[in-house]
């Protein structure tokens, strides 16, 4: 249990500030606004995304319910995966390509011990209609 919990809060940590990072990036780099023109988006998809992943940050440490949380592992799947795929499309070299990519594997590794740290759900009981 002691090295699940490590694991996640580690992992977690590093996909954490790597968004924080990554959106704080976007935001004030001009750099980073040339590579979004490059890889054919506008400019206001740069300022959605910075923001999308500072709450996604958030979120991911945060004590929130569960839902939301599996909703923020999605999006930031969903994140990794789209810039891998336009890095790709975009013939950028391999390091550009695979960072997306080893970034999704520290995700999954948040994930599965997300999930091993939750507690189990019991059913519950069901309702019973007798006359009382």
């Amino acid at each position: 249990m002691k090295r699940t919990k490590i694991t996640y809060w580690i992992s977690t940590s590093i996909v954490a500030l790597m968004m924080t990072f990554s959106a704080y990036s976007y935001l004030t780099k001009p750099e980073i606004a040339a590579g979004f023109h490059h890889l054919g988006y506008p400019d206001y998809f740069r300022v959605e995304l910075a923001v999308a992943k500072l709450i996604g940050a958030v979120l991911l440490l945060a004590p929130v319910p569960s839902r939301l949380k599996e909703w923020t592992y999605s999006g930031f799947t969903i994140v990794f995966i789209s810039a891998f795929i336009a890095h790709t499309a975009s013939a950028d070299p391999v390091n550009y390509r695979m960072m997306p990519l080893i970034f999704l594997a520290v995700l999954i590794l948040s994930y599965i011990s997300y999930h091993r740290l939750r507690p189990v759900a019991s059913p519950t009981p069901a309702t019973s209609l007798s006359k009382a």
